[in-house]
């Protein structure tokens, strides 16, 4: 979030980092709170007490939720039972890809909520098509990030950047994510095996992933700092983006892109779309099968010339994503007038 919002208020629990120019009002409880949200499971009376301390009988109100669907029933019932329903526009943000509840159970949710904010047209599509009866509005709010962190090194950068892990002449490619089974590292691992005994010339780097073990070619970095990414995408000529999941979206994979890297990752969930359907990068149709992903990394390895892909500055960046969520802001407003 750049300095150029308007969100006025966040309730949560105590955050490490505080945003600036946002009162905070945060989510305690008592004693008797403890009790009744333990024997009367009400597992969010912190944060309605938080709200009930912020709002005002005659004032209208947007509120966001960031995926925490659980909240959207108790507080529908909270608003009815003030009076005061009518007074606040709720906007859901969901960072997932497929639906989250079964069609039936999904009624309610869209009718208890105003505007479900998704992170991919295509999200939207799956969406549509799922439900029966979905009556709320939808919009789409693409992922950004910094783009003045990560950007494409000079040739002379990305030299000495390679430098620093002996890394010179090799045709570098990158693994960056949390080390689960979804995320594709030890499929992604097996694939490499069979590349390395071809091309000696190249290196993996694995970041955010640490094992014991030794594979030719790798390099486990294990968890690096947020402020020292951007230098580990920008000595990389290659970002592999294995997910086996349904991604709602997929910020390392736009870190990488607007840092040089060429891309191939697995057409699933929200990936495509923002790969612009094969436009930026190479889309594995079938990614759970190896042969297609040795396929495709031999292909970038034997090519002559590589074309440079062109990202523009503005494309999911921090910038974008805050000109478009003030726009949604103002939009509800309209809608609350």
């Amino acid at each position: 979030m750049t300095s150029d919002h308007q969100i006025d208020h966040i309730i949560c629990s105590k955050p490490e980092t505080f945003f600036e120019n946002v009162k905070y009002q945060i989510a305690s409880e008592d004693i008797i709170d403890k009790i009744k949200r333990k024997f009367f499971k009400k597992r969010y009376l912190g944060y309605l007490k938080a709200l009930n301390q912020v709002i005002k009988p005659d004032n209208k109100y947007i509120i966001q939720i960031v995926d925490n669907f659980g909240i959207v029933k108790p507080l529908q019932e909270f608003l009815v039972k003030k009076g005061l329903r009518q007074n606040f526009q709720i906007q859901f943000f969901y960072h997932g890809y497929p639906p989250f509840l079964e069609n039936f159970r999904g009624r309610w949710f869209f009718e208890s909520i105003d505007e479900m904010v998704l992170l991919t047209h295509d999200s939207y599509k799956v969406h549509k098509d799922c439900y029966t009866i979905l009556p709320c509005k939808f919009s789409v709010l693409h992922n950004g990030i910094d783009t003045t962190k990560f950007n494409k090194a000079t040739f002379e950068q990305k030299i000495n950047l390679r430098n620093e892990l002996d890394l010179k002449d090799k045709k570098v490619f990158i693994w960056c994510s949390k080390d689960l089974p979804k995320k594709g590292l030890d499929f992604i691992l097996q694939v490499w095996k069979n590349i390395y005994s071809q091309y000696k010339n190249t290196a993996l780097l694995v970041v955010g992933a640490k094992r014991n073990i030794q594979i030719e070619g790798v390099h486990f970095l294990g968890s690096v700092p947020n402020n020292e990414l951007p230098k580990y995408y920008q000595m990389s000529d290659c970002y592999l983006f294995p997910t086996l999941w349904h991604e709602g979206f997929g910020l390392s994979l736009i870190e990488a892109l607007h840092s040089g890297c060429y891309c191939i990752a697995s057409a699933l969930g929200g990936v495509p779309e923002v790969l612009q359907y094969g436009k930026l990068g190479k889309l594995i149709e079938n990614p759970h099968f190896q042969q297609e992903w040795e396929d495709a990394i031999l292909e970038f390895l034997n090519q002559k010339e590589i074309n440079e892909t062109i990202i523009p500055d503005n494309l999911y960046s921090a910038q974008s994503w805050n000109l478009g969520m003030n726009k949604i802001i103002e939009n509800a407003k309209k809608t609350l007038k």
